[in-house]
């Protein structure tokens, strides 16, 4: 069984930064593809970034490119967010979780991802 544990949430100034962690429990990280989703209140959960297996190819939905860095240290297990210049509209929970071992972050889809993180709270806020 895939399980992510999810850390780094919180309260931020607009502006600021957070990262966010996803660290694989039990298994190893550098077999799977993984996304982050957010999903606002009263809103759809939405696709957020996607990243490979290797780390090589990455893709982010348009409201965060350019602020929103997905990175992985299979080393450690972990996958980070790295959110900058964050705005009021980027509140949400967000989550992590994984398609699989093979899937292309395209466009990736709610319907295809699974295992998800128990997910974390970003309020961004002044």
């Amino acid at each position: 069984q895939l399980m992510f544990v999810q850390s780094g949430g919180g309260l931020v100034q607009p502006g600021g930064s957070l990262r966010l962690s996803c660290a694989a429990s039990g298994f190893s990280l550098d077999d799977y593809v993984i996304g982050w989703f957010r999903q606002a209140p009263g809103k759809e959960r939405e696709a957020v970034s996607c990243i490979s297996k290797k780390g090589d190819h990455r893709t982010y939905a348009d409201s965060v490119q350019g602020r929103f860095t997905i990175s992985r240290d299979n080393t450690k297990n972990t996958v980070y967010l790295q959110m900058n210049s964050l705005k009021p509209e980027d509140t949400a929970v967000y989550y992590c979780a994984t398609p699989g071992t093979r899937y292309l972050c395209v466009d990736p889809r709610l319907e295809d991802f699974h295992s998800w993180g128990q997910g974390t709270a970003v309020t961004v806020s002044s």
